[in-house]
């Protein structure tokens, strides 16, 4: 997958027309993407690099820190090392404008498509439990189903409380435990009882199924909604 670099803006050469080609060379493998219906990671990509050009966008002055910087002068006295800008505001400031203007516009229009893809998917897909759910379903199974596949991919999970800024989230991890057959005896329920036979860590967990009526793609489109999914559910 072609990938942007984060600060692609300030990286290597700063010129309207150069990066006005990377930008849509990248757009375009973007749109390859999201026509395969694969959300991830390109559709989170995306919002980051809007985020990123809407802070430039709205505190230019900010740039000066991204430019690389050539030794000036030293304090002694204080120890105190000064630098010079190796890159001169005028003309790059008018150039950098101009690169995000033009972007902008163009990466949010990329990200509503990704964003009406993603609600058609979760539509589409059913999410339901097997069995009953225990009082305690921060750890748990989920199997992943596609309505012309007999196969069941199996996954362990894990919610976890992260703390960034002194803010909470909740976030979820995945392992895979295998890609069993579904058929007339291999039920969700069976699959679930010998999971737990292999897993005796959890004696009783929570599992859930995650049916898709068409064969969307498992790692980038259906693993992230069913984290997304269970990130409600779970307590």
């Amino acid at each position: 997958m072609r990938t942007l670099p984060k600060n692609w803006v300030t990286e290597g050469l700063i010129d309207f027309e150069y990066k006005k080609y990377q930008l849509l060379a990248y757009l375009q493998e973007a749109d390859r993407e999201f026509k395969a219906v694969k959300l991830y990671p390109m559709l989170s990509d995306l919002i980051d690099h809007h985020r990123v050009l809407d802070e430039l966008n709205s505190g230019k002055t900010e740039l000066s820190k991204l430019f690389p910087k050539a030794l000036n002068g030293i304090d002694l006295n204080t120890a105190q090392l000064y630098y010079q800008p190796q890159v001169e505001d005028g003309e790059v400031m008018k150039e950098i404008s101009q690169i995000t203007d033009f972007a902008l516009p163009r990466i949010s229009k990329q990200i509503e498509e990704g964003k009406s893809i993603y609600n058609f998917v979760e539509e589409q897909v059913e999410f339901e439990p097997v069995g009953i759910v225990p009082i305690y379903n921060r750890e748990g199974f989920v199997l992943i189903t596609r309505e012309s596949s007999a196969d069941v991919h199996a996954f362990r999970y894990k919610s976890n409380i992260l703390q960034l800024a002194g803010e909470k989230f909740r976030s979820i991890t995945f392992w895979l435990l295998g890609i069993f057959q579904k058929n007339l005896v291999n039920t969700m329920e069976k699959l679930k009882m010998q999971l737990i036979r292999e897993v005796k860590e959890l004696p009783n967990p929570a599992t859930w199924r995650v049916h898709s009526p068409y064969v969307f793609p498992i790692e980038e489109t259906l693993i992230p909604l069913s984290k997304r999914l269970l990130l409600k559910s779970v307590s």
